[in-house]
This record gives C-alpha cells, sequence and structure tokens, in this order.
C-alpha cells in the first residue's frame, strides 16, 4: 500500500439471497455495513427462489452500496478497491454483483479483488481474532456449506486446505428443511434455535449421521472420510417421526395461523409459533437440533486433535446457533483449545467479511482480470 492509500476497500456481496456492501479499512476496521434481506420473498416458498434473488439483487445492488458509502462517510474517489464475492453461490445472484463491481472498479480506475465467500466466512472471524494459534481449524457452517478448513497464514497470506465437508445437504439447509416440514418460517435456523429451547432435546433419539462408502471419492484420505458431514438422511428421520406420531394435522393448523399474520410488514415470528407447538413437537425439534450440533461438534473436534490445530473457529450463519456456540466453547474449554466465533450480525451472509478478506490480496496486488466471471462451484484452496 502506497503513502497516498487509504486502506479503505468496499465489499460486495450477492451470492444467495442478501445485498450487501461494507466500506473496511486495512482488513478490520468497519465503517458500515449495508444489507437489503430477501427472506421476507423467499418466506412463501420455504428457501431461495434463484430468479427471484438474481431480481432483487438487480433492485438493490444500487441504493445498497450507496448506503454503505454513505454511512461511511466516504466517496467511492478515497477507495482503494472494490472486492466482490466470485463464487461459490447461485450464478444469476453472482452475477449482479460481479457486473456492478467491474462496471463501478472500471469507471473508479480502482482494482478488482475477487473473493471466495467461503474465505469470507472465515475472516468474519479472523478480522478479531487474527492472534489465535495456529493452524487453525475452521468449520464454516451455513445454509449452503458445511466445510472444514485447515488453516495457516504464511507471509501474510492465508492458504486452506478443505479436511471435511458435507456430501448432501448442509447443516443450515437440512434446518430450513426441518422447519418447513413442520410448519414453521423461514430460514429455518432462527425458528429451529428459538423452540428448541422449550423441548426435551434427549426425548427423541437421533443417530449420528452415517455416510455411505459410495459417496466417499478415491482420492479422500482416511481422516478425510472421517470427516465428512452428511445431514439428509436426519432430515428424512424427521418426516418418518412426523408420520409415525401423526402430527400432519397440528403441522398444518400451525402454517395456517403463522400465514394468518396481520401483514407483510409484521411477518410471523418464532415467538408466534412457541404457542401452536405441543411438547412433542418442541421435543422433537430440540432433539433435532441437538443430534446435528453434536455431529457438527464432534466430527470439527475429532479435526482439530488429527492435525493438531492450535486453534478452532466457527463461521457462517448456524454459528449464531446459541446451542451450538454453547457446546462449542463447553468442549474448547475442555481441551484447553482457544476458539473464536463471529459477531452475530457477520454470522450470515454479509460484505463486511469480503472486504476484510480482499484486504491481504489488495496487499499482494493479486487483482481480479477484466474477463471475472461468476463460478457456482467455486472451491476454496
Amino acid at each position: 500500500m502506497d503513502a497516498g492509500s487509504s486502506g479503505l476497500i468496499l465489499g460486495i456481496e450477492s451470492s444467495c439471497d442478501e445485498t450487501a456492501a461494507a466500506v473496511v479499512r486495512g482488513g478490520r476496521e468497519v465503517l458500515s455495513n449495508a444489507i437489503a434481506s430477501q427472506a421476507a420473498q423467499h418466506a412463501n416458498y420455504g428457501g431461495v427462489v434463484p430468479e427471484l434473488a438474481s431480481r432483487e439483487h438487480l433492485r438493490n445492488i444500487v441504493p445498497v452500496v450507496q448506503g454503505a458509502l454513505d454511512q461511511a462517510g466516504v466517496s467511492f474517489q478515497q477507495l482503494d478497491g472494490i472486492a466482490v464475492t466470485a463464487g461459490p453461490g447461485l450464478a444469476g445472484a453472482l452475477l449482479v454483483g460481479i457486473t456492478y463491481a467491474k462496471a463501478l472498479a472500471f469507471a473508479l480506475g480502482k482494482p478488482l479483488i475477487a473473493v471466495n465467500h467461503l474465505e469470507g466466512h472465515i475472516h468474519a472471524v479472523l478480522m478479531q481474532a487474527e492472534t489465535l494459534p495456529q493452524p487453525l481449524l475452521a468449520l464454516v457452517v451455513s445454509g449452503g456449506h458445511t466445510h472444514l478448513y485447515l488453516a495457516r497464514k504464511k507471509n501474510n497470506a492465508w492458504g486452506y486446505r478443505c479436511v471435511g465437508r458435507t456430501v448432501d445437504d448442509a447443516a443450515g439447509e437440512a434446518f430450513d428443511k426441518v422447519a418447513k416440514l413442520l410448519g414453521l418460517g423461514y430460514p429455518g435456523g432462527p425458528w429451529i434455535d428459538t423452540l428448541a429451547a422449550h423441548g426435551n432435546p434427549k426425548a427423541v433419539k437421533f443417530a449420528l449421521s452415517q455416510v455411505k462408502n459410495k459417496i466417499y471419492r478415491d482420492s479422500d484420505t482416511a481422516a478425510e472420510r472421517r470427516l465428512q458431514f452428511s445431514f439428509s438422511g436426519i432430515k428424512t428421520a424427521v418426516l418418518r417421526y412426523v408420520e409415525s406420531h401423526e402430527m400432519r394435522a397440528s403441522i398444518d393448523a400451525r402454517q395456517a395461523a403463522l400465514a394468518a399474520q396481520p401483514s407483510a410488514s409484521q411477518p410471523a415470528t418464532p415467538a408466534d409459533a412457541l404457542p401452536l407447538c405441543d411438547a412433542p413437537t418442541l421435543d422433537l425439534i430440540a432433539s433435532f437440533q441437538r443430534a446435528v450440533v453434536e455431529d457438527l461438534k464432534r466430527k470439527s473436534f475429532d479435526a482439530a486433535e488429527i492435525f493438531g490445530a492450535g486453534s478452532i473457529i466457527v463461521s457462517g450463519g448456524v454459528a449464531a446457533n446459541r446451542e451450538l456456540r454453547q457446546r462449542f466453547t463447553a468442549e474448547a474449554d475442555k481441551r484447553g483449545l482457544p476458539i473464536a466465533f463471529p459477531p452475530p450480525s457477520l454470522s450470515t451472509d454479509n460484505a463486511v467479511m469480503i472486504a476484510a478478506a480482499a484486504w491481504p490480496r489488495f496487499l499482494a496486488g493479486e487483482f481480479a482480470a477484466e474477463d471475472l466471471n461468476a463460478t457456482p462451484q467455486l472451491a476454496l484452496s
């Protein structure tokens, strides 16, 4: 960075259903964090509709970026660079952010930095806890991803090795699907998290996820096979429990009651659902959450032991889950391992993490080419 640089990076994130922009100085100092959520638009579908997401990004991108600049009190000309999520994510959604960022960088004569969305989630923690002992074991757990990475910093640049991953549903996706199955709202994570506190987590016995041998890749080591996640089975187990315990009528009644909220400006909340859930439903919710959190915890700490991690970080939307934070923290304390989480505001998708992850790349002069395109299946390595 030359003497005339301000250290200001504008981050843009549009990989899924959040249009976000943020200004961060030097990869650490957050000057603004603007987000336009599409949760209300997708709630009726119980999940993200790609075409709808792209349309909403087009509607929101300009005012959200301007809002981030206004909030930070800076102009376009004061920026040192533009960072944007290049993948993974929804192709159409990614293209909105990338196209806008490319045009902006070209018009301003500023460098463009491409950022991996998963690296962004990791930097949501690193920007506040960069001195954690290395190597770091990073669990990135969200609606679209459940991955374990071994992360090391060398010469001011971070390197990553994926040592565990989901082979079907991500953990957050399982939360969303189970919430929908039980007549609750979207996104499902906050609903499950809130209602689980009122149930007995030991009432329903769910086996920890098992991955069939046929899903393994030939290149997977024994350790990597041990650290794979699979959450499709527990989703099916919840469905079978609902059917065998004849819970469908109560689910339909709850769904109808929640849909009868006064207006779109006052959507139903988990608190509204609590009186509509009987004890067996609350027990099922608590037991489901306990099983998912236990699987995440067991494999994360196994990975930390296998690879000699000096500390653990947990990031992504599911990192906001209260039971997960409590149980991971207790296990880390028992093992004497430092552990860190992002603040709740930076757990879900945001552009602060994109600007933070871009900073080391900006310093290294790692700028994107003019032909930067969306990479929906972009890997982190």
